[in-house]
């Protein structure tokens, strides 16, 4: 009993230990969950402060980047800050061999250079509310998966239908805590936003891939874009009539930098975690997943690699395709790294055999609960198969852009089986999307990606699995890869967009016969059929009854674990972070600190390195040491870390300080602590920001864009503290 008592007591306290650092919060729920600890780490402002409805307040400042990223607004005429990362995209379609944006950066000196961006938005939340209650009416716990699903999907149209708000704005409902709860977000987006600066990828992306997930860390990820709207401030698409946005806030700036120990916060959108999972589930990512698709990114990164280098035009036309591969590659390599190095499935454990013992002293949660974890870890063994399968069906099919492009002419011949206004429309978006698709298309680095991936398709994975149109196209090919990538991309349409615009150009039934009779198509459909018939239904089928489970765990933990408050996963909607400027020793004998400066760049510097290449003006301006009102004792900062719990989609979300003024950019995580999403550890899991002033240095010495640093509201706050 008095080992039992022991354990409680320690693993009780292992649990509020890390409450300290790990959480991504609701806003509108600060004031009762978090604000007391929030003050105790050092916050100086309220949680009315950080999201109000009935005054402004900071959450009326950060917006959902295109729905991948977050930015900021920063002036009272709708300026953005985002990452240069989640602005690439952009950039890189403005930029040619001619005209190369990303060697060379933008800035816009006047409103009349700003650029347009067709299809990127930013989304403000005007406010949540919680609608659990209107969700789960008519749910009953009877209910398969997919009735359980359609009753809430009814019950979402309905309120939505009812709900009152104003014509530009948008209702979003979304489960939380793996569907136990739910929260309605009334949104308001915008259309037309224009790129404004971006400093050149030497700067904004130094260290490419060497660096990416890692710390010490020396890159400006910085770009900015504008916010317009029409004559009344309110969302309208792109025209030249449209003026820019007056915002409820804009954030102002502090130039005062961090010291340790100083409390931060970061505001955003964080895409996707999953913190509350058993472990048989983790133990399956660590063991299986992660280091599938790990192989796969690879094998992938190699072959564009070995063009990119070679050719400048190739190099332009995949360098968002490399950046995004190589993105997910590193952290999962990280994350699988984190997870060994922490324990986490001994971790997950030990929490579950102290779960065990609570539900087994009262007979009603036994009851409820008892076989909870034995059933999910079966069901975990016997999804691992068709898990493992799906993982290379979607690493590997998307990354063979013939497949994609053979998708896409699939989708016509979905669209004439309905009726002939349906293929017009269909054809007119498909041409539309192609036109894009071929800007970044070489059909030779494509060639050797199939040759590549196909090989692991084929040899890695069990053979049922296999599309038997393959098998019998490597047959024909005595079994050589590079054979059959010959083959078939000498003999389809399919990678020649003039050749395809022919084609289209054609009548309706002799178009859907040649794309039926192409040797890619019939490939592709074949692949296709293979995963949808052997792989989908019994992934499926076993997922549902995962997701069951998953719900009842989670119900579970938090009727179980009164003590803890619980954060829900992130899922792309609004949410605050928060804890302290510290360093981490990742390993033994390694300690890092918390800052880094522009003489590291130097250190790193390499000229005419992919990576490690430096603007002239840039290595003039440290020589010099003019780094303005920017610098600190004749150094410039450039980049710290905290302990805020980030994941994807924070990219470009404001690191406030303790008065919520701006001091820097979330843009990555440490590599050893990217297993944030499954297991947060308070010891190595950091989040990764350019300094503030880093970015003000650039855009006002490097490039002189004075009429850009005239707009910002740039305040001392710890200086006017000091004198108080």
């Amino acid at each position: 009993m008095k080992k039992i008592i022991l354990y409680i007591l320690v693993f009780g306290t292992t649990i509020s230990a890390a409450l300290a650092d790990e959480g991504m919060w609701l806003p509108q729920l600060l004031q009762t969950l978090n604000e007391k600890q929030m003050k105790k780490l050092g916050m100086k402002i309220s949680a009315e402060d950080i999201y109000s409805i009935s005054k402004s307040s900071l959450k009326d400042a950060i917006v959902s980047f295109g729905g991948f990223c977050t930015a900021e607004v920063i002036s009272d005429k709708g300026l953005l800050l985002t990452n240069h990362h989640c602005g690439f995209d952009a950039v890189q379609n403005h930029s040619s061999v001619e005209n190369n944006l990303i060697q060379n950066g933008f800035w816009a000196y006047k409103k009349e250079q700003e650029l347009q961006n067709q299809g990127l938005f930013v989304t403000f939340i005007e406010r949540i509310e919680e609608v659990t209650k209107e969700m789960l009416a008519g749910v009953t716990p009877g209910m398969t998966e997919k009735e359980r699903q359609s009753q809430i999907d009814k019950n979402i149209s309905e309120l939505k239908k009812n709900y009152r708000k104003e014509n530009f704005e948008d209702i979003l409902i979304k489960p939380f805590f793996d569907g136990n709860k739910y929260f309605l977000f009334v949104t308001k987006t915008f259309k037309d936003i224009r790129l404004v600066g971006a400093p050149p990828a030497a700067i904004g992306n130094y260290g490419k891939d060497t660096d990416n997930w890692m710390w010490p860390r020396h890159t400006g990820d910085f770009s900015m874009f504008r916010i317009y709207a029409d004559k009344n401030n309110n969302p309208a698409s792109f025209s030249p009539d449209n003026v820019p946005y007056k915002p409820k806030r804009s954030l102002k700036i502090s130039l005062d930098g961090m010291q340790e120990g100083d409390f931060t916060m970061v505001f955003g959108f964080p895409g996707a975690t999953k913190e509350y999972l058993s472990a048989a589930a983790v133990k399956q990512i660590m063991t299986v997943n992660d280091p599938a698709k790990i192989n796969i990114r690879a094998k992938a990164l190699e072959v564009l690699n070995g063009f990119m280098r070679k050719d400048e035009k190739i190099k332009i036309q995949y360098a968002a395709k490399y950046a995004s591969i190589e993105n997910a590659y590193k952290k999962w390599q990280g994350e699988v790294l984190g997870l060994h190095s922490k324990n986490a499935v001994e971790k997950k454990t030990d929490y579950e055999n102290l779960f065990t013992q609570r539900i087994n002293a009262n007979e009603t949660w036994k009851n409820k609960y008892g076989n909870l974890l034995p059933d999910l870890k079966a069901s975990y063994t016997s999804i691992e198969p068709y898990g493992y399968a799906r993982d290379y069906f979607n690493e590997i099919f998307p990354r063979i852009e013939l497949l994609v492009i053979a998708s896409d002419m699939n989708s016509l011949v979905a669209a004439y089986d309905k009726d002939e206004n349906a293929y017009t429309k269909r054809k007119q978006e498909v041409l539309e999307k192609l036109e894009e698709t071929f800007k970044e298309y070489d059909a030779t680095v494509d060639k050797r990606m199939f040759e590549t991936l196909m090989e692991l398709y084929t040899k890695d994975q069990q053979a049922e699995y296999v599309s038997p149109v393959f098998r019998q196209l490597l047959d024909g090919n005595q079994q050589s890869y590079a054979s059959v990538a010959n083959d078939l991309y000498g003999k389809t349409l399919f990678t020649d967009l003039a050749k395809i615009k022919n084609l289209l150009s054609g009548n309706a039934a002799d178009v859907i016969n040649s794309i039926k009779t192409d040797a890619a198509f019939n490939l592709y459909s074949d692949m296709v059929t293979t995963y949808t018939g052997k792989v989908s239904p019994k992934l499926n089928e076993l997922q549902a009854g995962i997701n069951k489970l998953q719900r009842s765990y989670m119900e579970a933990q938090m009727e179980v674990f009164k003590e803890k408050s619980f954060y829900p996963d992130a899922n792309s909607t609004l949410r605050v972070t928060y804890g302290n400027v510290k360093g981490y020793r990742p390993r033994d004998a390694v300690q890092y600190d918390f800052y880094t400066y522009l003489d590291g760049v130097m250190e790193k510097y390499k000229p005419g390195d992919y990576e490690f290449d430096l603007p002239k003006k840039l290595i003039e301006l440290y020589q010099k040491k003019d780094f303005g009102a920017y610098g600190v004792k004749g150094r410039q900062p450039v980049c710290f870390i905290a302990s805020n719990h980030t994941t994807g989609g924070n990219s470009g979300s404001p690191a406030l300080d303790a008065y919520g003024n701006l001091i820097g950019l979330n843009f990555d995580r440490v590599w050893e602590g990217t297993m944030s999403d499954i297991n947060y550890d308070p010891d190595i899991c950091r989040n990764i920001m350019v300094d503030i002033r880093y970015v003000l240095f650039i855009i006002d010495k490097y490039a002189e864009a004075k009429n850009l640093i005239a707009e910002l509201n740039l305040v001392h706050p710890k200086k006017t503290t000091s004198k108080k």
